[in-house]
């Protein structure tokens, strides 16, 4: 199998060292020119800023996918002006077998593993890669690609799949959580608060809304073996406009991560009077639909180190959510390992890193072998 470790942390520190929280521009092109001088393949860039390229063919394609877009850094992860020439740069440093810096772990780092085994797979059928835009955002980029017509029958998505069963192995995410924001918005009628029957507190409604929400379970269901729990809780409220007056209205904000199949009937809470439930966000979880993909893809990850593999679930939602519902089989399985994402010592492992650079590149050379 070609490719080394040296050229994997290479790219991973040029993509990182790229600002992409607030524009993605410069990524995208880093992208798109290292895919046009390092392969033979079909290279295009959409009017979103997604970048996707094409080699090989087949009945059935497997799409490796990432996003290039990061969450905002901590001041410490930018070099200053001064230090780059007059140039923003974020801050990349190797040490003790990681790389540090905003984006290593998210996820730029199974980016650049991924865009090195596009490059030197022998596809068994047509390979597909992509990198969105607006991952953190929701999804935008992921959701205007299928909007435009991106379909791969099978991906895998580079979200963090490390050390989740074990120490030193990356396993497969075969299902992840979604996201559903909601908010529940109580109504009554204000009043002094010296005669309060002459009010309807809105507060007062609102706890009894909570009561509600307290008292249902949290989503859960059953993929390829793996128990997937979701979870539902109240995390703000606010209501009132002053000491001395009945508040007339009150909000509260629900976070639940919801399942493949499953929501919690949050509904319910409506049937407490003057209570309205809107949903503010809904990211999709994701379930592998097809057994053999993730045999095959614990194969290749077996194949790719020493630890043996396990299948496992992912708290997040990641692109694998909008790509799942869209139709395509995925799977989740990258270089970041719980709690090494979206914090000031953001950092990766440069071993996870090349084992997932072969364990893509082992997986495309052996799916969608024999598929019709």
């Amino acid at each position: 199998m070609s490719g080394n470790r040296a050229e994997v942390t290479e790219l991973t520190r040029r993509l990182v060292s790229i600002p992409s929280h607030a524009e993605e521009t410069a990524a995208g092109d880093e992208i798109e020119a290292w895919l046009r001088a390092e392969t033979d393949a079909t290279v295009r860039r959409d009017d979103h800023g997604n970048v996707f390229a094409q080699r090989g063919e087949g009945a059935a394609s497997l799409a490796l996918v990432g996003h290039h877009d990061v969450v905002a850094p901590d001041d410490s992860q930018v070099e200053s002006e001064a230090e780059n020439d007059g140039e923003t740069a974020y801050f990349v440093e190797e040490r003790d077998g990681r790389l540090y810096g905003r984006g290593t772990a998210d996820m730029k780092g199974s980016l650049a593993a991924a865009m090195c085994a596009f490059r030197d797979a022998d596809p068994a059928g047509e390979l597909v890669f992509a990198s969105f835009v607006g991952e953190e955002a929701g999804g935008v980029g992921a959701r205007a690609a299928i909007d435009d017509g991106f379909a791969p029958d099978y991906a895998v998505v580079g979200e963090g799949s490390t050390n989740y069963a074990g120490a030193d192995q990356t396993d497969v995410a075969v299902a992840h959580h979604g996201r559903r924001g909601s908010t529940l918005t109580a109504r009554g009628t204000a009043a002094h608060a010296s005669e309060p029957e002459a009010g309807e507190n809105a507060v007062y409604r609102a706890c009894d809304a909570v009561d509600v929400v307290r008292g249902l379970d949290a989503p859960s269901t059953e993929v390829l073996g793996e128990h997937v729990r979701g979870s539902v809780v109240v995390t703000e409220i606010e209501g009132g406009s002053a000491w001395n007056v009945i508040p007339e209205t009150c909000s509260v904000t629900v976070d639940e991560r919801t399942v493949p199949g499953e929501r919690t009937p949050l509904e319910r809470a409506e049937q407490i009077d003057g209570v309205e439930w809107t949903v503010d966000q809904d990211l999709p979880p994701m379930a592998c639909d097809d057994e053999a993909f993730a045999d095959a893809a614990l194969a290749a990850a077996d194949a790719a180190q020493a630890a043996p593999p396990e299948r496992v679930t992912k708290p997040h939602a990641t692109d694998a959510g909008w790509l799942a519902a869209a139709g395509t089989t995925c799977l989740v399985a990258g270089a970041a390992a719980p709690g090494e994402a979206h914090t000031a010592t953001e950092s990766v492992s440069i071993d996870a890193l090349q084992r997932c650079r072969r364990l893509y590149q082992t997986l495309a050379e052996r799916w969608p072998e024999g598929r019709n």
